[in-house]
């Protein structure tokens, strides 16, 4: 059992290694990253492919399961993209749909006992949220260049108000990516702190000698009706920050 509720996103060195003032240690937060990068390139390889290992078809006119979940999905983003962009979204599918399994699978991952959630850390959601921020500034001033500008400026605005809502704009701009990262760490964090707060009452309960030990059947059942919630979390904010990044780049895109 972990000493403390928070103790389980402590970052873990596995193999130590140091080179002059760099340390490039191996660590738990690492062995997630690759976890999930190979289960993700495994589940590409064999959906990208017409044949399977035993030189089957994969893919059938009336899908299977496995099929209908694969479509289900990349049926999801492609329509995501297409409400909030139009049919321009359709050259931006294959990275949005990569970073919305790699966060919905980092968000799994981190569910199961003894793992790692490595959306947990801010370090790694703002990195995530800051590259996102700087591609559609990029997308932006490539397209409209120092029209770009307009975006701090609301249509058919006063000078005098101007000068005012410009700093509110450029602001509220800025802290885009601030929000976006700090909203999938504080969901992930939050969550997983209280599953381990009900954890470790239930087993406080249960070392009990007497009649109060039965008593910690009644956390466990507020623990499943938790593991339930928390899964939904994981789906819901990989989708929240899915079509977040949808939205800035819609507007980047149309400079709305």
């Amino acid at each position: 059992m972990l000493l403390t509720p928070l103790e389980q996103f402590q970052i873990i060195s596995l193999f130590s290694f140091k080179l002059f003032f760099l340390d490039f240690s191996f660590t738990n937060l690492i062995l997630i990253n690759v976890i999930v990068l190979i289960f993700f390139s495994t589940i590409v390889y064999f959906s990208s492919s017409d044949t399977n290992y035993l030189g089957e078809t994969s893919f059938f006119f009336v899908p299977n399961n496995w099929q209908i979940l694969l479509e289900t999905t990349y049926d999801t983003i492609s329509q995501l993209l297409f409400d909030n962009i139009n049919i321009e979204g359709e050259k931006y599918f294959p990275f949005i749909s990569v970073l919305f399994t790699f966060i919905l699978f980092s968000n799994l991952i981190g569910l199961i006992p003894y793992s790692f959630t490595i959306t947990s850390h801010l370090i790694v959601t703002f990195t995530l949220s800051l590259s996102i921020f700087i591609g559609v500034n990029i997308i932006c001033i490539k397209r409209y260049k120092a029209h770009m500008l307009s975006l701090f400026i609301p249509a058919n605005t006063s000078f005098g108000l101007a000068l005012l809502l410009v700093p509110i704009e450029f602001v509220s701009y800025i802290f885009k990516p601030i929000s976006l990262g700090v909203r999938l760490f504080a969901n992930l964090m939050a969550g997983h702190t209280l599953l381990k707060v009900i954890v470790g009452f239930s087993w406080s309960m249960l070392l009990l000698e007497d009649l109060l030990a039965v008593v910690h059947v009644l956390p466990l059942l507020v623990l499943i009706l938790l593991m339930g919630l928390e899964l939904g979390v994981a789906v819901i904010q990989a989708y929240v920050f899915t079509i977040l990044t949808c939205i800035y780049l819609n507007d980047s895109i149309n400079l709305h």
